[in-house]
């Protein structure tokens, strides 16, 4: 297996197709009939994460020069991918282009990669449409769109595996807590039911590292909702003080769960802490998305 390099923003997601061989069965399970794509053919590329400093899952993979596939993993289901991904999408066309020297004001025309996305979705919740719009979020088709297919697994394919993984992470993770027994357990259970066997068997220590780390990140996470449920509290009061009405209070408390759901799936969870002590700051997020503040 080649060795494979990782880094501290590594998931598994990003680490298990960092690999050329797991990078080909991705492709090979999307594009089942290109019997003859190797591994040399499948070149990562790099997606910087523009939305936020945390965590990301986020994979691209050039095929040749023919196809950009562009792959972002979710346990917990967040509409807004399209928005996310067309990001992404503009920013490797970018770089495609630029590697490439293409000059875009010829008369000629000039040749990109064929774009794929996808979502490959691990959660438990049921209504996730098959596809993902731009235009569901634009109130309506117009001049650009954007199509993520979303896959769900429930084979043995890498994807599958994949999520099969994910899942029993879940189911220990909700037994045993952010804990390396839950991780040891994970990774036991997987090698007892044949999932990523070889992955797991050749690269167990990474994968415990990167595990720890993002249920140390998710503690972070943890503390800051916990932080800002307390502000909000805080601030519920005392608009209830100043209005003398409880519905002062309920209306505070509300408009920060209702900005916490969401700004947590664009990695904006810092701006909304700082916004409860700000009512400048919170009234101003609040207009962003047409909330009444």
């Amino acid at each position: 297996m080649p060795e494979m390099k990782r880094t501290v923003k590594d998931s598994v997601f990003t680490y298990l197709f960092s690999d050329p061989h797991y990078a080909r069965e991705l492709y090979l399970y999307l594009h089942p009939e290109d019997t003859a794509v190797t591994e040399e053919d499948c070149k990562l590329v790099t997606i910087q994460n523009i939305l936020s400093d945390g965590q990301y899952n986020d994979l691209g993979l050039q095929v040749r020069d023919i196809l950009l596939i562009l792959a972002e993993a979710q346990s917990t289901f967040s509409p807004n991918l399209p928005i996310r991904v067309l990001l992404y999408l503009a920013r490797e066309y970018k770089r495609y282009i630029d590697e490439h020297k293409l000059r875009l004001y010829s008369t000629k025309a000039v040749t990109l990669p064929r774009a794929e996305l996808y979502m490959i979705y691990s959660g438990n919740k049921k209504d996730v449409p098959d596809v993902l719009r731009l235009s569901d979020l634009c109130g309506g088709e117009g001049g650009a769109e954007v199509i993520v297919k979303v896959l769900r697994g429930g084979d043995n394919s890498i994807v599958g595996q994949y999520v099969a993984f994910c899942k029993i992470a879940d189911e220990q993770r909700a037994l045993y807590g952010l804990t390396k027994e839950a991780i040891q357990e994970t990774i036991r259970i997987c090698l007892e039911r044949g999932i990523l066997v070889p992955f797991l068997t050749a690269k167990r220590e990474e994968v415990v590292d990167i595990m720890e780390m993002l249920f140390s990140q998710e503690e972070v996470w943890e503390l800051d909702r916990q932080e800002i449920a307390r502000e909000a509290r805080q601030e519920g009061h005392k608009e209830g003080r100043q209005e003398g009405r409880k519905e002062g209070r309920k209306e505070g408390i509300d408009l920060i769960g209702e900005l916490m759901r969401r700004l947590e799936p664009m990695g904006r969870i810092s701006e909304l802490i700082a916004a409860t002590a700000d009512s400048a700051k919170l009234s101003a997020l609040a207009k962003e998305f047409g909330l009444k503040s």
